[in-house]
């Protein structure tokens, strides 16, 4: 055991061993930095691997497949007698996560980066403070890249205890299905575990302050989505302002919204309402690193804090929360630091919301390209004309493509359907690469798939569509 403060020194130091802290540190020590990763964890990975991304991806999975079997008796396949195994279900989704942060944990020995488990302070421009289990470690450092994530907002009212009034990661770790089950915000997360849990059995409430879905895409998106809520017997309430929560026999959450007071009975809430950088607690102030009034770490498209030397990525710096985000940003970074001509652009940075159906999007929305100043064409493709998605028994959906309307530049694509996921990275190189639609239109896709939607959507955009009838 180490008793007192060790000194250690490294060219590199990474605060942070989330997708955006260990891809610095992998990218940095094939650059040829001497690096130390530093993790207050004991798991590797971050949120996204332990409590996030992956767990929840399992679940949905899960719950999915679950939903299918329950309708596959038109196809018929008739299922009886299904029963929901849930502490089997987290079992095995516990089984995927160990393998993933064992597999991070074997990259950064291999690549020779010297992991510091324990609580990261800075006491200079150029030193960290690391309180571990066995006393102090001050590391000396020539760069430092901040990448310590982000973590659920509270809301008055509704005191979390792990049990009763839970977050996302209790969610992912639930031991029995609860019969009532209310969720506070129907914002990704909301909508994505929600959902889960009325496959699984629950009666599942959502209670949303803003007046619509998803209210930064298509007006298409929301309505596919509240199809499926609907189908799925969850009850939305939009406009509703979550004020409390009362236990008892039975417990109920309290809120106000058009029509007066609302109250749902729950068994468990789940509280969905948002974000916050882990910001503080880092000493921030000693050094001078700037942040906005939301604790958001300010940086230019180089990573660059406002202290030279210091870096900053992922969550924390805010935009978009998501971790292939953060791999982007935390290779810029590295690459910064070694000398190379890296910086980020994030004109189409792809994002996912893993509901029933996908929802998914990159580059402008047609909103968005609109408010810029551009003269809009867009094509929509809708999968109740896709033939395979006709076999998959999902229709409900649609890709839509967004471009110039005089250069024919894409501009964005959206789209909503089953394994939308799949193709966006598709979408995303093209608009990465200054496609126009012509470009798109005469790439053979392959038949039958949901992918080549999007080949029918940039089609319908020129006026050429063939399986659908050209407006």
């Amino acid at each position: 055991m180490v008793v007192g403060s060790v000194a250690r020194g490294c060219q590199v130091v990474v605060i942070g061993a989330g997708p955006g802290g260990y891809v610095a540190a992998i990218r940095a020590a094939q650059l040829g930095k001497d690096v130390i990763l530093v993790e207050k964890e004991e798991r590797l990975g971050g949120v996204c691997l332990n409590v996030g991304c992956i767990p929840s991806k399992a679940l949905i999975h899960a719950a999915d497949l679950a939903d299918e079997l329950r309708g596959a008796k038109k196809m018929g396949l008739k299922v009886e007698g299904l029963y929901v195994d849930l502490p089997q279900m987290v079992r095995w989704k516990d089984g995927i996560v160990q393998r993933l942060t064992g597999g991070v944990k074997f990259l950064c020995e291999k690549s020779g980066i010297d992991v510091v488990h324990g609580h990261a302070e800075f006491v200079s421009d150029r030193k960290l403070a690391v309180a571990t289990s066995d006393g102090r470690v001050d590391i000396d450092f020539e760069a430092a890249i901040i990448a310590t994530g982000s973590r659920p907002m509270g809301l008055d009212g509704f005191p979390h205890d792990g049990e009763k009034i839970i977050g996302s990661s209790e969610a992912l770790s639930l031991q029995t299905v609860p019969d009532r089950l209310v969720v506070i915000g129907a914002g990704y997360i909301g909508l994505e575990l929600g959902m889960v849990y009325a496959k699984l059995g629950s009666k599942v409430s959502i209670v949303e302050f803003l007046p619509e879905l998803v209210p930064d895409l298509d007006p298409e998106v929301a309505k596919a989505l509240a199809r499926r809520l609907k189908k799925l017997k969850i009850d939305l309430h939009l406009e509703h302002r979550a004020e409390r929560f009362e236990e008892g026999t039975p417990s109920v959450v309290v809120a106000q919204g058009p029509d007066g007071e609302l109250r749902l009975e729950a068994d468990v809430v789940m509280m969905s309402v948002g974000r916050v950088p882990n910001s503080d607690g880092l000493a921030l102030d000693k050094v001078g690193v700037t942040t906005d009034e939301k604790g958001f770490i300010q940086i230019d498209d180089r990573m660059r804090t406002s202290i030279p030397g210091i870096y900053a990525i992922g969550d924390v710096v805010g935009g978009v929360l998501l971790a292939h985000k953060a791999y982007q940003e935390a290779k810029v970074a590295a690459e910064v630091i070694a000398g190379e001509p890296a910086a980020f652009d994030n004109a189409a940075v792809p994002a996912v919301i893993y509901t029933d159906p996908e929802v998914a999007w990159s580059g402008l929305t047609e909103r968005e390209a609109a408010d810029q100043g551009y003269s809009v064409v867009t094509g929509t493709f809708p999968f109740s004309a896709s033939g395979r998605a006709m076999s998959l028994d999902s229709t409900d959906g649609f890709v839509k493509a967004i471009a110039d309307a005089d250069s024919k530049r894409l501009l964005g694509v959206v789209a909503v359907g089953r394994g939308v996921s799949e193709f966006i990275g598709e979408a995303t190189l093209a608009l990465e690469m200054g496609a126009f639609l012509e470009d798109v239109a005469l790439t053979i896709h392959p038949h039958p798939t949901m992918s080549e939607a999007f080949q029918e959507a940039v089609e319908a955009a020129l006026g050429r569509a063939v399986h659908i009838v050209n407006t």
